[in-house]
Formats: C-alpha cells, sequence, structure tokens
C-alpha cells in the first residue's frame, strides 16, 4: 500500500483557497493552470510541481512542492510583491482541506521577482514555491 497521488489534490485545495479570499481576488483577475487568451493582468498562475514520497513506520506520505506565479504589468514590483505577500498569508502554515489526504503542513520556500526581457519588457514576474507535506489518511 501506498500513499495516494498528491499532486492533483493539493493543487486542487491550493486553488480553492486563493479563489475563496476576497483580499486576494481584489488584487488580481484570476488564479489560472492555463490562462486563456486576452486575460487582463495582473493574475496569478499554478505552476509547476513535484512530489516525493514522505514515508515514516506504519504510514504513507508525500511531499508536494507547487510553485505560484504572480504576473503582472505594475511598473516594479511593488504590486506583485503585494500579491505575493498575500498568497504567502494564505498558505504558509495555514492548514488545507486536501480530498483523500491528510494535511500535515504548508510552508513557504522561496520567492524570486523576475522582468520579462521581451519587448516592450513591461511584464513583472514573481515565482513562489511552497513544500506540502500530506499523508494517507
Amino acid at each position: 500500500m501506498t500513499a495516494p497521488a498528491a499532486l492533483g489534490p493539493v493543487q486542487q485545495a491550493v486553488y480553492a483557497r486563493l479563489t475563496a479570499d476576497a483580499e486576494l481576488m481584489a488584487l488580481i483577475t484570476g488564479v489560472y493552470d492555463y490562462v486563456p487568451e486576452g486575460v487582463v493582468f495582473d493574475y496569478v498562475t499554478i505552476g509547476e510541481a513535484t512530489e516525493i514520497p514522505d514515508n515514516r513506520h506504519g504510514g504513507f506520505g508525500r511531499q508536494t512542492t507547487l510553485a505560484l506565479h504572480v504576473w503582472t504589468r505594475y511598473r516594479g514590483h511593488s504590486r506583485g510583491q503585494r500579491i505575493a505577500a498575500r498568497i504567502t498569508a494564505l498558505l504558509d502554515h495555514q492548514p488545507l482541506t486536501i480530498t483523500g489526504l491528510r494535511h500535515v503542513s504548508t510552508r513557504f520556500e522561496f520567492s524570486q521577482t523576475l522582468t520579462d526581457p521581451e519587448p516592450p519588457g513591461d511584464i513583472r514576474h514573481i515565482v513562489m514555491r511552497l513544500r506540502v507535506t500530506t499523508e494517507q489518511e
């Protein structure tokens, strides 16, 4: 027996937490897995993820890392940083309801600000990574 895959349920739980927050949703136009054409900035995408076993004696678990991307056209990084700070407040050290799994912890790992070099160079991007630890129910 092994723990059920966590990638999908963790992504769903993070999406539900972010989209349910009125303060965050007032700052952005949406949270996306796939960004449809024509979406207006500022928005958040749920990006790349990894999953590794986190088993212990008598139980199975997973550690899932999840990248979140903040996209904005604001001049400078302050608006993106404000959005990233709200995301961190919603997720870091906060309990999540994850279908089929028991949530152990969510930890903020890092964020990085980037400027898109493509002309006209007006897109700001913040990459964030979180680590979510789960166990089988």
